[in-house]
């Protein structure tokens, strides 16, 4: 383990790197974590760089040694293992991610998160913040992507616009959860709407388990998120069972919380706009992962989650 300490520490907001791996044997040599895979003739080995990565989804005919665990663990990687194309997710201990059983993490934000939770009141105030703050980060995103503005992403087009339009007043008058879901569903369908017009997909119908590259594209992507946002509550210390929207129906649904606040800015138009393209799973997945990093996706899930926590107790910066 005295290799580990070799390697520089980069601040979980501010790694890069998403995994997906398939066929292939994950394992460690000489301080590093490889993964293996066989070609016609020979065997070639794959350096992934762990201190900048965030997770690691292992999809169909892969395999992994105790000794990568320990170390993608000792550096805060997660793990999560899944079916062909990244879905769906089939393991994990906490949701769907397999998390380091590290206990050195921060306290402070656990006991911000913790101080308001337990308060009806304070949890609907939480999540009418979160569905605002999604919005401000969309109509951000939407703004400045040059790529989106190619695909006819207009932020000031009238539907976009309209779909927008009364929201913030919806959200802040919802007496309930329940209420904010259905403002929330449907500020997604009229976004569903938008890329079906932009990218001429006129048969899609918002189904998990169907086939077509579009929901294909979104299962894969949202679970991308899942990630980033899994990640994210791991650093900062705080359990996945205390949401503040999803937590009735739905295991660690705090994870879909947080990853709700990029899924719609980043996911949806590019899942559309990738099956328009007839991408496939891994050019989708690499322009996924260059759009979190390039808006700063993970960043913006930790500072929400931090602010949250320091407006209800008085916190250090992490």
């Amino acid at each position: 383990m005295e290799q580990l300490t070799d390697l520089k520490a980069i601040l979980h907001s501010k790694r890069a790197n998403i995994y997906y791996l398939e066929k292939c044997r994950v394992m460690q040599k000489d301080g590093r974590v490889l993964y293996l895979t066989e070609a016609k003739d020979e065997q070639l080995y794959w350096n992934i760089p762990i201190a900048n990565t965030t997770v690691i989804l292992l999809g169909t005919g892969t395999s992994i040694t105790q000794a990568a665990v320990r170390m993608l663990a000792s550096t805060g990687v997660l793990i999560g293992f899944s079916g062909g194309g990244g879905t769906p997710l089939l393991a994990a201990s906490e949701i769907e991610w397999l998390t380091p059983q590290s206990e050195y993490r921060p306290t402070e934000y656990v006991q911000g998160w913790l101080s308001f939770w337990f308060d009806a009141a304070k949890r609907l105030q939480v999540a009418k913040h979160f569905q605002l703050m999604r919005i401000d980060y969309l109509q951000d995103v939407w703004r400045k992507d040059k790529d989106l503005k190619n695909e006819r992403f207009f932020f000031d087009d009238q539907d976009i616009t309209q779909a927008f339009s009364g929201f913030s007043n919806k959200v802040e008058q919802a007496n309930n959860v329940t209420e904010l879901l259905l403002i929330e569903a449907q500020l997604t369908k009229n976004l569903y709407k938008i890329a079906v017009s932009r990218t001429q997909q006129k048969d899609f119908v918002r189904n998990y388990d169907s086939t077509d590259s579009a929901n294909a594209f979104l299962n894969h992507g949202n679970y991308l998120a899942y990630g980033l946002a899994a990640t994210t509550l791991w650093v900062l210390g705080i359990p996945h069972g205390f949401a503040v929207m999803h937590g009735k129906t739905r295991r660690g649904a705090l994870v879909f919380d947080i990853a709700d606040l990029v899924k719609d800015a980043i996911v949806l138009p590019w899942a559309f706009v990738c099956a328009k393209e007839k991408m496939s799973e891994q050019e989708f997945r690499q322009q996924i992962l260059q759009k979190f990093t390039e808006h700063k996706a993970m960043d913006f899930m930790f500072e929400q989650v931090k602010e949250i926590c320091i407006k209800y107790k008085n916190l250090t910066t992490f």
